[in-house]
């Protein structure tokens, strides 16, 4: 069962949303552990990688060009188009903040399940979680009227326990650890840490549920809404990528079409309007449909 669950991931992380969709009770009551797969994913992903490297990649230059297209350009295009759409301004204002917001951490996990680079994947994630604050305060300046007092402790509480950490722990792991067990070890389980990405679209697509039993045709719209952004933001990294190769262009625009919504809301909470939390449950399908129509992308432009 395992075997073929790791087989067929991107496919079943699909399967997963729409099965916390279907049972919202469960889905509900599963979203307080998910801080606990997350950072057992971030701690298993970073073990298959070299700290050295990865620094070395958030050195470049282009890692951090990626981090101003993936939020400040985002951001600019959407915030034209609301404008241009003559939306609420409680909607634009959950618009800009899901643009403004960085990938998920388990974007390098679904990466690697394409056989992209892992390595650039983790890089481009650190690199527009690090931006965030300033992407979110900017959108808040600008879209609301309230006083601005983002949850600096909590982010950066965050920050230790879902990337630096796990970071310092890769490290000291292949500091002191026989390099060979510790191949051995990773051969053996790196197929499967696939499986923890599973948890995230089942735990966190029940708000969208409830929001659904309440109000069918507005979840709908948000549903429809959530989709263009997911499709807004892969298409758009993709384009400005595909002359680097199929490889940077995929991994790019896979990487822009997951975001942490979810952190983002976790720093700036209420000030995100009553739009950010209905719109960041819709997001979870699409956002969870992206590996599989990456890969189906992947194989078309092979022919």
């Amino acid at each position: 069962m395992l075997v073929f669950l790791v087989r067929h991931s991107l496919p079943c992380m699909f399967v997963f949303a729409i099965l916390g969709f279907l049972l919202p009770t469960v889905s509900l009551a599963f979203f307080p552990f998910l801080p606990i797969v997350l950072f057992t994913l971030m701690s298993l992903t970073l073990l298959g990688m070299k700290q050295n490297e990865l620094i070395k990649r958030l050195s470049s230059r282009q890692i951090w060009l990626y981090a101003v297209l993936h939020s400040a350009v985002c951001m600019g295009v959407v915030s034209v188009i609301g404008w241009w759409l003559s939306l609420d301004a409680d909607l634009l204002l959950a618009m800009v903040a899901v643009a403004a917001t960085g990938s998920l951490f388990a974007t390098p996990a679904i990466v690697r399940a394409l056989g992209f680079d892992s390595m650039q994947a983790m890089a481009m994630t650190i690199a527009t979680t690090l931006v965030l604050p300033i992407s979110i305060f900017i959108a808040l300046v600008f879209f609301q009227t309230q006083s601005v007092a983002l949850d600096w402790t909590n982010y950066f509480v965050r920050l230790v326990v879902f990337i630096f950490g796990p970071m310092l722990f890769s490290f000291l792991v292949h500091r002191f650890c026989p390099e060979i067990a510790l191949n051995q070890f990773l051969m053996k389980i790196s197929p499967y840490t696939i499986l923890l990405v599973f948890a995230f679209p089942f735990g966190l697509v029940g708000s969208f549920r409830v929001l659904f039993d309440h109000d069918p045709m507005l979840a709908l719209n948000y549903f429809i809404i959530a989709s263009a952004l997911c499709a807004l933001f892969f298409a758009l990294s993709y384009f400005v990528y595909r002359k680097q190769g199929k490889a940077i262009a995929l991994t790019a625009a896979i990487t822009s079409g997951n975001r942490n919504v979810l952190l983002t809301y976790s720093i700036a909470g209420i000030l995100l309007g009553p739009a950010f939390l209905p719109l960041a449950g819709a997001l979870q399908i699409p956002t969870y449909l992206l590996p599989v129509f990456t890969r189906w992308l992947n194989k078309t432009l092979l022919k």
